[in-house]
């Protein structure tokens, strides 16, 4: 239903709007809400402060009104098919995802790409300034849109205004390689509130903003001529009682006994989870699995190992390589060790409903989530919040955000293959008493701060202008 234009009280501005556009069997199109955790922290609040949500459809190419949809008011901001190959797939997912994940990609440096997320980012401003009622709280979301802060600062003065990065902030031997630093730093700092997921990030932050933007710092606040930015972490969570009830639905678990029984009924199941993308580590984690057999010291019905690669960017050459490699590496690992009908390694290119992938965890005795750099990894959290019955274990890559919180789990060096197979095997052989015991910590630690607790502590934060409670 499109809607008169009207101001808000508190605006959310993402790079997609939350909500995904279906069709149904009349071929009549309608909005259903995304999946995914910061939809879900965000929209309760939205609804409470008849907020709006300023975002990109997902279609380039396309021009919409303001329009309600799942109790939301949604304010659409058009990109063509040219800001989405530079703005997009170029200057934020070729030059900031691998610069900010270290570089394990090379980012590229072109003025194009940077000329084409300026403009963008000018677009999202303007449209978030004409949302917001007088004195309005606005929460900008992640690395698109760095410069949107300052931006709407500039055009609206009045607003209290938010930022919040959901991937790693590099350290300043990573940062300095940028050419226009100094001008995603300003963007930045002219957010009130500043959050990353872990204190790392928020402290590259702010020792940036001192060495390349000449600015005074004291602790974790940076001191401007006018105001003072706090930059603090927020480390973002999940949505437990979704989790919780879906993995108490008796079809759930009655889904995850048949997942089993498919497999072959293993002794050991293990499970990854992944979008498609080089920094999750997804090809080291299959080497550690594959050398077990190649050693053997696992064989074939011993264990079989599940990975679900989401499809991601697949306009963009090194994800369809990735893919391939991928592809040739389970295939040549099932060649050499799977017996007739039971592979090693069950590899699907696709995604999955919150339902079957819930079953999928209960399903699994090892979920293993070794990222090579990930700002947080909520996969993690969902499979501990998942796991009521405490028997399942989690082994974890310590550059995952989500090692600072889930300390109990079985941590790796996804670097270190020796060391990942290893402690796999550890985690593929602990005893109940063992796997609950660790379980019974990192649950206690996902239930307590879950996603509601992380949107109203930076909401809080950000309104109140002191840091968050530690």
């Amino acid at each position: 239903m499109v809607i008169e234009s009207k101001k808000s009280e508190f605006v959310v501005v993402a790079n997609r709007l939350p909500v995904d556009r279906v069709t149904d069997e009349d071929g009549e199109a309608t909005w259903r809400r995304s999946p995914g955790g910061l939809v879900t922290a965000i929209v309760p609040v939205m609804q409470r402060r008849e907020g709006a949500w300023v975002g990109w459809v997902g279609s380039p190419d396309e021009e919409l009104e303001p329009f309600e949809a799942e109790g939301m008011s949604l304010v659409p901001v058009s990109l063509s098919s040219r800001d989405v190959e530079l703005y997009y797939e170029g200057f934020s997912n070729a030059t900031l995802w691998p610069l900010y994940h270290d570089v394990i990609a090379r980012p590229i440096y072109r003025r194009s790409l940077w000329e084409a997320y300026e403009r963008v980012n000018q677009r999202f401003a303007r449209a978030a300034a004409e949302a917001a009622a007088e004195g309005a709280v606005v929460w900008v979301q992640d690395y698109q849109l760095q410069l949107v802060p300052k931006m709407l600062r500039e055009l609206r003065p009045d607003l209290r205004i938010g930022f919040f990065l959901h991937i790693p902030f590099p350290p300043m031997e990573l940062f300095q390689q940028l050419p226009w630093r100094r001008e995603i730093l300003e963007g930045l700092l002219g957010a009130d509130l500043v959050g990353f997921q872990s204190r790392d990030g928020a402290s590259n932050f702010v020792r940036l903003s001192r060495r390349f933007c000449d600015l005074k710092t004291q602790g974790h606040e940076v001191m401007l001529d006018d105001r003072t930015v706090q930059a603090d972490h927020f480390p973002i969570s999940v949505d437990v009682n979704e989790l919780v009830t879906l993995a108490g639905d008796e079809s759930v678990q009655q889904r995850a006994v048949q997942i089993r029984e498919e497999l072959g009924n293993p002794a050991s199941m293990l499970l990854g989870v992944d979008r498609l993308d080089y920094t999750k580590g997804i090809q080291q984690r299959l080497q550690a699995f594959t050398e077990l057999f190649e050693d053997r010291r696992v064989k074939s019905g011993d264990a079989v190992f599940v990975q679900v690669a989401t499809p991601s960017r697949e306009r963009v050459e090194e994800y369809r390589i990735l893919r391939d490699e991928i592809e040739l590496q389970v295939g040549r690992a099932n060649g050499m060790y799977a017996e007739l009908g039971a592979p090693i390694i069950n590899y699907l290119h696709t995604s999955y409903s919150r339902k079957e992938l819930v079953a999928l965890y209960l399903a699994a005795d090892v979920m293993v989530v070794t990222p090579l750099r990930d700002g947080m990894n909520l996969v993690a959290k969902e499979y501990v919040a998942s796991r009521a019955d405490l028997r399942g274990a989690l082994l974890l890559s310590e550059f995952a955000g989500a090692a600072n919180e889930l300390q109990r789990a079985y941590m790796i060096n996804p670097y270190d293959i020796g060391g990942t197979k290893q402690r796999m095997y550890e985690a593929m052989h602990a005893g109940p008493v063992e796997r609950a015991r660790r379980m019974r910590s990192m649950r206690r630690r996902v239930l307590e701060h879950d996603v509601d607790l992380w949107a109203k502590e930076f909401l809080d934060a950000l309104e109140s202008g002191r840091s968050k409670p530690e």
